[in-house]
């Protein structure tokens, strides 16, 4: 069974999205199927098939949700330094074809959020910067095409 890194915010994220399916999602969908088979022949209950779907789909994310934490390797950010890069590494890098400057934090598959500048750490561009120190070029091969970044500065936040 595989390791899933993650930082210990992804963690709690992650516990707080099962507590919620479990102590709010669950009970509401019950209830809802309850009122629906109150409503009588449940062959013809477009209610009563709509919360069962419900149900399962929810079921499906606790138990995924559960798989994860059961399998979790916190890492702690706050004991990791150095001038290489690697999981937790905020890194900052410049395009060397546009110039534009980009930054991002190195973290686990679930937690991964571009639009926070967060990429997994089995993206692409993530496994092309493992390893890498400040001055170093890297090519990465993206399906939106080949391109080079130096990386600029590599941070431990």
């Amino acid at each position: 069974m595989d390791k899933v890194p993650m930082t210990a915010d992804g963690y709690a994220m992650l516990n707080d999205e099962l507590k919620n399916r479990t102590s709010v999602e669950r009970p509401r969908i019950i209830a809802a199927i309850s009122e629906a088979r109150a409503h009588g022949d449940l062959s013809e209950n477009a209610e009563y098939h709509a919360a069962k779907e419900q149900q399962s789909l929810n079921e499906g994310r606790i138990s995924e949700l559960e798989d994860k934490l059961g399998r979790a390797e916190v890492i702690d950010l706050t004991k990791l330094s150095g001038d290489t890069v690697k999981f937790g590494a905020t890194v900052t890098m410049i395009d060397e074809d546009t110039e534009e400057e980009k930054k991002y934090m190195i973290v686990g598959d679930v937690e991964a959020d571009v639009k926070r500048n967060r990429i997994s750490i089995s993206s692409p561009i993530a496994r092309a910067l493992i390893g890498k120190s400040v001055g170093d070029s890297v090519e990465v091969s993206a399906p939106g095409g080949s391109r080079s970044y130096e990386v600029m500065k590599v941070e431990f936040i």
